[in-house]
């Protein structure tokens, strides 16, 4: 079983906090959100992926040559798949962003019995707060993907299982960041000093986010893994990474 300080633990304990009393109602908006958005997706790429394939997948091989067909089909699946789910993650973060703030000081409230601080934010206060750091998480996730996906244009013709690692190992990063953000931001943190915060025990941190980053890619589970994630993340935070009040 992952212990806790694996991250690992923290994501399966943010499962049973999100049941509990007083947070639960904190989660009906992100799954309502996390519902309709993934539903638009699913319509939107529906046979898009095909065409690709269709298009740039030639067959007309010889038949020695009908294995590469099928390794790049599957990769390309794989890629789609892998690409769907982090768009989803991300813009799912983007719209719910304002409501997790809320989430993430309910649930310490419940672990500490006490309100973080930014807890008592009006709406807007709290929109504009997210907002800026999403629009820097953005930058800095631009900032790594671009040179990332032209390295994985070269690895398709050399080594295409590597991608999907490279982009697994990104994405739980960001993932990382992206959820420590809302139990951090209660504090006042901003996005560089909550990345310096997550590096001081940078592997608990890539634990938690390859466990959110697992979660995204199982169907029907991937609904609910936004609030699980806020939780898990609020969790760490109150266990592994003290703040103390910015005056």
């Amino acid at each position: 079983m992952a212990t806790k300080t694996s991250g690992f633990g923290y994501f399966l304990q943010g499962l049973s906090l999100i049941s509990k009393p007083g947070v639960k109602r904190y989660v009906v908006i992100p799954l309502l959100i996390n519902t309709i958005i993934f539903t638009v997706l699913i319509i939107l790429l529906s046979g898009y992926v095909d065409e690709l394939i269709k298009e740039y997948i030639p067959n007309s091989l010889p038949n020695w040559l009908a294995w590469v067909a099928v390794v790049l089909k599957i990769m390309y699946y794989l890629l789609a798949l892998l690409v769907m789910f982090y768009t989803f993650s991300f813009v799912a973060n983007v719209v719910g962003a304002p409501f997790n703030g809320y989430l993430a000081a309910k649930v310490e409230q419940h672990l500490t019995g006490k309100a973080p601080p930014g807890s008592d934010r009006n709406i807007m206060a709290e929109f504009t707060a997210i907002m800026l750091s999403e629009v820097k998480k953005w930058l800095y996730y631009f900032m790594i993907a671009i040179p990332l996906m032209i390295l994985s244009l070269i690895l398709l013709f050399i080594f295409p299982p590597l991608i999907a690692v490279i982009w697994f190992i990104f994405g739980s990063w960001m993932f990382s960041i992206e959820y420590s953000d809302y139990p951090m931001g209660n504090y006042g943190l901003t996005f560089s000093e909550i990345r310096k915060e997550i590096s001081k025990k940078r592997m608990m941190s890539m634990g938690f986010g390859s466990a959110v980053t697992l979660g995204t890619m199982l169907p029907i589970f991937n609904f609910i893994v936004m609030p699980v994630a806020v939780a898990g993340a609020t969790a760490m935070r109150v266990e592994q990474f003290p703040i103390s009040v910015k005056e």
